[in-house]
């Protein structure tokens, strides 16, 4: 079995097709293609942008809470494990009245 090969501009305009649309499958059955070789083709496209993209774009920025932020969350961020754990106790607790109070009402 021979394998069909797809010129360069035929594949960047399918992409482009996939891209506009975002169904690669749908796409691929419209021109006749295999959905997996249209798949592999977005991987490797995807892939290609990335290593061709400028040093600037690829940076990540990050949110860095000044010292007195970071206070502020982690105190927050306290209160809220203490909300939750108050939470999760009374809740036991009412689940283990409706169990005393109903025994026939098994809840897990």
């Amino acid at each position: 079995m021979q394998r069909k090969r797809y010129t360069l501009e035929f594949k960047e305009q399918i992409l482009k097709e996939v891209r506009e649309v975002g169904n690669a499958a749908q796409v691929a059955r419209r021109h006749g293609i295999v959905p997996k070789v249209v798949d592999n083709w977005m991987s490797k496209s995807k892939h290609q942008d990335w290593q061709s993209a400028a040093p600037e774009a690829k940076k990540v920025a990050s949110y860095i809470p000044s010292s007195s932020e970071f206070k502020e969350l982690e105190t927050e961020n306290d209160k809220l494990k203490k909300i939750l754990g108050d939470k999760d106790l009374e809740i036991a607790i009412l689940r283990d009245l409706l169990k005393k109070a109903n025994p026939h009402l098994r809840i897990n």
